[in-house]
């Protein structure tokens, strides 16, 4: 979790959508936990009528001191009104609609909340992932592959996206509905409450297992994708080479090989995460058997004012939880992908590049080009490309490196370009060190014909 506190700043940046959507999320269930209260009045008032006609002495509760505020003004206007039964149905009928569409609607305000915020913040992201990619220097695309970068840029940051979207919104939705069920259901009965809620501490125990199972499983699967990415981007890239040699069943065995590793790794994850819901399926079928077997022990001995709406408030609590709690493991497994993919964008983001630029613009490039000594080695591989290499061109001079393959004529372009510094000696141009130059202004008046073409997808 600690990684994820690289996106704090984004939600510091979007704090007004982010309000907004948890202002939406409770108002939606606050809404969404009327409905118990008022089916159990209607439940029990129904229940009233019914022995009244029959000729059975019915004890009247006052249930109102458990119920809301608001359903209390509601359940109040409409006694005071002598509505005959079926009237007060109507009523109550009506009114738990209008409660779905109020909930609903303010369910439809949080997503254009929090949904948007993520989309906002998954754009910021590419950006500034992008942006650095194209400050780190040529020495750390030596040593990292194209097709990785590309798995960081989009598939980590959709994973990423997941828990600033979905999952917090999840989460908070998940918090506001178990905390206003569990405020009520004890308001109501603290004892039927317990008993209901007991299988709860079984799920904490099955969701931490499976979380830890569940992250280790999300970085290999992550690695292992970024290797099939890999495998794929240079595949692509070389197709003329590949098709040359023949190689396209060589290639495809290797493939092949990535891929299958990605499979194992896949499915043995959605295992893993598949005991999540029959796991839910049980424990809220067992609270919902719970909360009927022991609510009508009540019912039947008269104990503790439970009631028949009593029973229904219970079943519907139970089951206005199944889809928050269903989806802990959902969330669960979102956010702890989405760590671990943090964490690899933050190994990029935290690479400081070598080259840095000290942007100290000269009044004009020109003058002597010089080699002072010059010594280079590639940092990845040892390899002395460069020994101490003393030359001198003349302004307006024409110099021809002549050279065998690896002989370092490419690596003396680059260093006079400033992609790598000199392990030791110097370079100036016009006396002033090729270090102390403006990348930019350095490199736009350089002319650099690279050995290696690449043409972007672009017009002329």
């Amino acid at each position: 979790m600690q990684h994820l506190k690289s996106v704090n700043k984004y939600f510091w940046k979007y704090k007004t959508r982010l309000i907004l959507g948890v202002l939406f999320i409770i108002l939606s269930n606050y809404f969404r936990i009327l409905t118990p209260q008022i089916s159990g009045y209607v439940v029990d008032k129904v229940e009233r009528s019914i022995n009244q006609v029959v000729g059975k002495a019915t004890k009247v509760e006052n249930k109102k001191s458990s119920y809301d505020e608001l359903v209390v003004a509601f359940i109040h206007t409409i006694e005071s009104a002598n509505f005959s039964l079926k009237e007060d149905i109507i009523i109550c009928g009506v009114t738990l609609f209008i409660l779905a569409i109020v909930g609903g609607f303010f369910m439809f305000l949080m997503r254009q909340t929090i949904i948007v915020m993520s989309r906002h913040i998954e754009f910021d992201q590419k950006n500034e992932v992008f942006t650095h990619y194209q400050k780190l220097d040529t020495q750390f695309y030596k040593t990292h592959s194209t097709g990785d970068l590309m798995n960081r840029i989009s598939e980590d940051i959709s994973r990423v996206r997941m828990f600033t979207g979905p999952a917090i919104m999840y989460l908070i939705n998940l918090a506001a509905t178990i905390g206003f069920s569990l405020f009520f259901m004890f308001r109501e009965n603290w004892r039927l409450t317990i008993y209901v809620l007991s299988p709860l501490p079984i799920l904490a125990i099955t969701i931490y297992y499976v979380n830890t199972i569940i992250n280790k499983k999300s970085e290999k699967i992550q690695s292992l994708l970024s290797d099939l990415t890999t495998t794929a981007q240079e595949s692509y890239s070389g197709i003329r080479v590949i098709k040359s040699f023949v190689q396209e069943a060589s290639m495809f065995s290797f493939f092949e090989k990535n891929s299958e590793a990605y499979k194992k790794n896949a499915i043995g994850l959605a295992s893993v995460e598949a005991l999540y819901f029959p796991s839910m399926a049980l424990l809220i079928g067992l609270s919902n058997l719970l909360a009927i077997a022991i609510g009508s022990y009540y019912v039947i001995t008269h104990q503790y004012q439970v009631t028949a709406g009593t029973i229904t408030e219970f079943v519907i609590y139970v089951n206005m939880l199944t889809f928050p709690v269903s989806a802990i493991g959902w969330t669960a497994s979102m956010i702890q992908r989405a760590a671990a993919s943090q964490k690899r964008l933050n190994e990029f983001l935290q690479t400081k590049p070598t080259i840095t630029d000290n942007n100290n613009v000269l009044t004009k490039i020109s003058g002597d080009i010089v080699f002072s000594d010059v010594s280079f080695t590639y940092p990845h591989t040892g390899i002395k490309a460069l020994q101490h290499i003393n030359l001198t061109i003349k302004k307006g001079e024409k110099v021809l490196i002549l050279g065998r393959t690896g002989s370092g004529k490419s690596t003396f372009a680059q260093l006079l370009l400033h992609f790598y510094k000199p392990s030791s000696g110097k370079i100036t141009i016009g006396g002033s060190d090729v270090q102390d130059i403006s990348i930019k202004q350095l490199r736009e008046n350089i002319s650099y014909v690279p050995q290696d073409v690449f043409l972007f997808s672009e017009t002329v």
